[in-house]
């Protein structure tokens, strides 16, 4: 108790950013409708291939443009795109994204983007030749993927579940798959699940010459079809869809290898198992070698494969086994000696970087310590250097780190505390660096490889200004004591704070595996909104308990196969700890999430009546039988080999222990965690007799958003807090 108050005592005299006693508090009105907060941003630099110049859209009166800039200083350097100049038909396009061919002659127009799922977007795609002008539609209708091989004379893209290539100097099109139907067949585009949980979308890859092209083929005929409403008209749509929940049956999935010269393809030989994962491919820098990456379906081994793409053969160059889950990510880059690759591993107990030479079959680590490495941002091959992100000094911070091949002369180059974002630019002279703190709005930066700071792209000098408009409470970042340790948090206070007072307390919580709610950056989740209800008398808290990232393997997977039940055991000691803080009223705690967050409300709040007084769900998993199987079976295997794993850990198991106030929400839409969850807890607090609020969003998917929808389900949640905490 004394080593709890001390921590408080030490968070409540540190000083805070904003200033206090200000004009007016915050409104939902603030937020969600007259974007009083907007932080604005820099999307990133489409660096030319000099490395010194890059591109962006530009509109001017109602007229759109792409401009070339210079890196360094700013200045506009000329136009390559005009939508009043350039027409197509004697139409303007209204362009929302764009890419240049390699050797930046050509360029693909993406407009009229039309999303279907979370990264799966439909474009009206245009060839546009720079030099001459011509303008021409990759297709009448709009497509998934488009892309130019390397030398920039010809677009692959998918349109109903086949993979297409238009030559861009004649017109011609080719069909390269010709079996791809609905929820059967599915040819250079991700299924439901792969695209969710693998995250990524575009399942085939041109080889670096453009001779090839390696695509996915899906078959998800045997996969179990789910189906949801849409309140659309008269008789509301039935959408299906094949979704493979925990335990059922996934697309067997299949690599193919088209020779573009000889027009065939061949399958490559990935072995005889069925029943697995090919989470990614990547071709080597030469341009006939592939390399397949095979997860068991278990997802605790992973095999590469190189694929030979003029004989076929097929080789195993690397494995790695783990007793929990390996982790899939793009840390992965070839390199120039064609016979090793840097990647990364937790085969050490923390997330490092590792050299492999396949043909001496040599492991050499390249990175060392009790910390997790973030991400690869860039190899320079050239230069023979590693970009690499990592919470180094603390779980809580970014830097930007760079070393050689042999892991040697490693050293910091983005030193300033805090949380650095970056995006390499081509050609590794330039980085964008998105710089924050806790208490600091969002700095952009231009860096070199130095380190040095070129010029400042954009401060948010506007909204902290705005923000000093607000009364606002102090936030700090701390540690208390969970079930078993020490955990990170922050803490927001109301303004003009007093420790003689007692205050009630809203934890907030994602809690999923691997992931952060608590670092030193800007901002945190729902700030406005969580500072709003600061104004109104409630300390806002958040902890990542067991299971969340940053802390090394042990602390990240010791929450394998009871998804829910040491995460809720944190939640829980933390409340029961908060409540012995002398200005906390320990009577009047609650706790919300939305996603795992609001499976992980819901278990508390079954699990710790004693504890919370009210808790929202937003969007919860109700039971992991209902979830997707590669997310689910990662964690708690199949329900077949764990079923008291799942049922031990199910919110809807749980609800007799229900005795607080409880808000349940959902998006009728929602293809992600599906309705089906609310209504099968709903039936069980029926069954149970326990009174409980719910409120349903018609045709609203997982971010339950769009129109007025958030600040009405805002304005919902925060009546809800007033009226029961």
């Amino acid at each position: 108790m004394r080593k709890i108050l001390l921590l408080f005592i030490c968070l409540l005299g540190s000083t805070t950013l904003w200033a206090q006693g200000s004009k007016k508090d915050i409104s939902l009105e603030d937020i969600w409708k007259k974007g009083s907060f907007r932080m604005k941003s820099v999307p990133g630099f489409n660096a030319m291939k000099d490395g010194k110049r890059y591109s962006q859209i530009d509109v001017e009166n109602g007229q759109q443009s792409i401009g070339i800039y210079n890196l360094q200083n700013g200045a506009k350097e000329g136009i390559v795109f005009d939508n009043w100049k350039h027409r197509y038909l004697g139409d303007t396009l209204a362009v929302a994204d764009y890419s240049f061919s390699e050797d930046e002659q050509s360029m693909l127009l993406l407009c009229e983007p039309q999303n279907i799922y979370r990264r799966s977007v439909l474009y009206q795609a245009y060839y546009f030749d720079v030099k001459s002008g011509k303008l021409m539609a990759v297709d009448s209708e709009k497509v998934l993927h488009p892309s130019f091989n390397a030398a920039g004379n010809q677009v692959a893209f998918v349109k109903d579940n086949n993979l297409f290539v238009r030559d861009c100097t004649n017109g011609s099109l080719k069909q390269i798959t010709k079996d791809g139907e609905r929820n059967q067949i599915i040819n250079g585009n991700c299924d439901w699940v792969y695209e969710e949980e693998f995250e990524f979308t575009q399942a085939y890859q041109w080889s670096p010459k453009g001779n090839y092209i390696a695509y996915y083929r899906f078959d998800e005929s045997n996969v179990p079809q789910y189906t949801m409403t849409l309140y659309d008209k008269l008789y509301p749509t039935a959408y299906q869809y094949k979704y493979p929940k925990a335990g059922e049956k996934n697309s067997e999935v299949s690599i193919h290898i088209y020779d573009v010269q000889q027009e065939n393809s061949f399958s490559a030989n990935i072995g005889t198992e069925k029943d697995q994962y090919i989470p990614r491919i990547k071709w080597t820098n030469k341009d006939k070698q592939l390399c397949i990456y095979r997860l068991n379906r278990l997802q605790n081994k992973l095999d590469l494969l190189l694929v030979n793409a003029q004989n076929k053969e097929s080789s195993l160059i690397y494995s790695e086994s783990n007793d929990a889950y390996v982790e899939i990510n793009d840390n992965l880059e070839f390199l120039p000696d064609n016979e090793s690759f840097i990647f990364n591993s937790e085969r050490n107990g923390y997330n490092h970087l590792y050299r492999y030479n396949w043909e001496e079959e040599q492991l050499r680590p390249l990175t060392k310590g009790n910390f997790d490495i973030e991400s690869i941002v860039g190899i320079d091959k050239k230069a023979g250097l590693v970009y690499y992100t990592a919470a180094k000094k603390s779980a809580l911070e970014r830097k930007l780190y760079v070393m050689d091949f042999e892991g040697k002369n490693q050293h910091c180059i983005s030193p300033e505390a805090g949380t650095h974002n970056i995006t390499a630019c081509k050609g590794f002279q330039y980085f964008l660096d998105k710089h924050s703190t806790l208490n600091d709005v969002p700095v952009f930066y231009l860096r070199d490889a130095m380190g040095k700071i070129v010029r400042t792209l954009e401060d948010n000098k506007a909204l902290k200004s705005k923000m000093n408009e607000y009364n606002l409470g102090s936030i700090q970042l701390t540690q208390i004591m969970g079930f078993q340790e020490k955990l990170n948090a922050w803490m927001i206070t109301p303004p003009n704070f007093d420790s003689t007072k007692k205050y009630p307390v809203l934890m907030y919580q994602y809690s999923g595996p691997g992931s952060q709610m608590v670092a030193d950056k800007f901002p945190i989740g729902d700030y406005f909104w969580h500072q709003m209800l600061a104004s109104k008398g409630y300390i806002i808290f958040c902890v990542d308990g067991t299971g969340t990232g940053f802390r090394g393997e042990a602390f990240k997977k010791k929450t394998y196969l009871q998804l829910g039940k040491y995460e809720s055991d944190d939640q829980i000691a933390v409340a029961k700890n908060l409540a012995k803080l002398p200005f906390v009223d320990g009577k009047r705690i609650g706790i919300w999430g939305w996603s795992f967050g609001g499976f992980m409300s819901s278990t508390c709040m079954f699990k710790g009546g004693e504890v919370f007084r009210a808790g929202i769900a937003v969007a919860p998993v109700t039971n992991w039988r209902y979830y997707d199987n590669i997310y689910t079976e990662r964690y708690m295997r199949r329900p077949q080999e764990n079923a008291k794993g799942y049922d031990d850990n199910a919110p809807e198991k749980m609800v007799a222990g229900l005795t607080g106030k409880f808000l349940l929400v959902h998006g009728t839409a929602d293809d992600n965690v599906h309705f089906q969850n609310a209504v099968m807890m709903t039936e069980q607090l029926i069954q149970k007799n326990k009174a409980f609020e719910d409120a349903y969003y018609p045709n609203k998917n997982h971010g339950i958003s769009g129109g007025n929808t958030r600040l009405h389900l805002y304005h919902k949640m925060t009546e809800f807090i007033l009226k029961n905490l």
